[in-house]
């Protein structure tokens, strides 16, 4: 593979599984990158702590934690006081889902890329092991990048900052085998929406759900510690 000498991404960093195998793969393709995590008052600070982990995995050339209180909106289980489903990934759109933010997200990372001079944005986004939400198909990366191309200094002159989403039409088991080829530790990452007080990843809500599937059907060890088995 071609690398791009001198040439930076910036990789939109949550600490999870997902958005630690797109920094991976930016980082295998040569560019030098620039981590943006977004701390949007979420459910717990443990995934904050695992972006850290990750962004310095990859060796990245810094990791910006940038402060954004969705709570004040709330509307999710994951910025409100609203339960976390447990009884199993159901179909829909779920409470999970918090409105907007892979578009709040990336335009932020739009931004941070256009000053940084990045040619390119990695995002961890998945459409097929996924908790159903829209603003993870193709669809919406596609038109995300025509807009980006119509919104930026970059874009007007001719050089759009590209959205990669290499993940997209990856299975949660390709992923997990992807992390073991990268040779990126998966316990590293964190993926549950709701974890006990002593840090464990829930082992009920949809997320633990998809990971633990992930590395049964990848056959590979996951190195997750549950409370409750999935």
């Amino acid at each position: 593979m071609v690398a791009h000498e001198g040439k930076f991404a910036v990789v939109l960093l949550s600490g999870g599984l997902d958005s630690m195998v797109a920094g991976g793969i930016a980082r295998e393709a040569g560019y030098r990158v620039l981590a943006l995590t977004i701390d949007y008052n979420q459910r717990h600070r443990l995934e904050l702590q695992a972006a850290a982990r990750v962004a310095s995995a990859l060796n990245a050339l810094s990791h910006i934690v940038l402060p954004l209180d969705l709570s004040a909106f709330g509307g999710s289980a994951l910025t409100a006081d609203i339960a976390v489903p447990k009884g199993g990934v159901e179909a829909g759109i779920p409470i999970t889902y918090v409105p907007a933010r892979n578009t709040i997200f990336l335009s932020l990372t739009l931004g941070m890329a256009e000053v940084a001079g990045a040619n390119d944005i990695y995002i961890g986004v998945n459409a097929l092991d996924y908790s159903g939400y829209p603003d993870c198909r193709p669809e919406f990366i596609e038109a995300f990048q025509n807009m980006a191309a119509l919104a930026t200094k970059a874009g007007v002159e001719g050089d759009p900052v590209r959205i990669n989403a290499p993940l997209q039409h990856m299975s949660k088991a390709d992923i997990v085998r992807e992390a073991h080829r990268l040779g990126l530790d998966a316990g590293m990452s964190w993926s549950c929406y709701d974890p006990t007080p002593d840090g464990k990843h829930c082992g009920l809500c949809d997320s633990c759900r998809l990971r633990s599937k992930g590395f049964e059907e990848a056959g590979l060890p996951d190195p997750t510690i549950y409370a409750v088995k999935p």
